[in-house]
């Protein structure tokens, strides 16, 4: 268990990979398993509308997910919780877990996650390409373009070395339905 004194591990899988948004002591790749990203809850803060939801990532149960890990400073860790419980929990769609990731350099440690609640209204669980396409596309909220969310997940992806061949396929068919319109 983490002590008070004991810096703490924050796990990424989506928009905290590429805009943490905190100050932290170190950024490690992490593995963390049983879970999955996926576009499975609905956005109607941050890149939709309660008019027109758009989707954001979540872990789904099931498979393992590369994310980066953070490590932060004891000291910092109130600011940083405080922040994270905001720009994480608009709505209250996630909840929180110490999980333990593997860490590359690191072996293994406990880090907070923000699991999808599946109980929560705004999950949209397991959805085709197509349905997944037609949410994204068009919708945006007070973070920005839902589409702008994708492309920036793929293009972050790819720098941290991974190629996530269903989340370039979606691009590609949200671009052109974007095009389309």
């Amino acid at each position: 268990m983490v002590t008070d004194s004991e810096d703490r591990w924050v796990f990424g899988y989506g928009s905290l990979m590429w805009r943490p948004g905190f100050p932290f002591i170190e950024r490690r790749t992490a593995v963390l398993h049983g879970r999955r990203r996926a576009f499975c809850i609905y956005s109607v803060h941050h890149r939709g509308t309660y008019e027109r939801p758009g989707l954001v990532l979540g872990l789904a149960p099931g498979g393992a997910v590369r994310g980066a890990a953070y490590r932060v400073a004891a000291s910092a860790w109130p600011e940083v919780y405080a922040y994270l419980r905001e720009r994480e929990q608009p709505t209250e769609t996630y909840f929180e877990a110490w999980s333990e990731v593997r860490i590359d350099g690191n072996g293994r440690a406990p880090a907070l996650v923000f699991l999808s609640d599946r109980n929560h209204g705004q999950w949209a669980g397991a959805l085709t390409l197509d349905q997944q396409c037609e949410l994204i596309a068009g919708a945006t909220g007070l973070s920005g373009r839902n589409i702008d969310y994708l492309r920036d997940l793929v293009l972050h992806l790819r720098e941290d070395g991974v190629r996530d061949h269903a989340m370039e396929a979606l691009l590609k068919m949200v671009e052109a339905r974007e095009a389309a319109a």
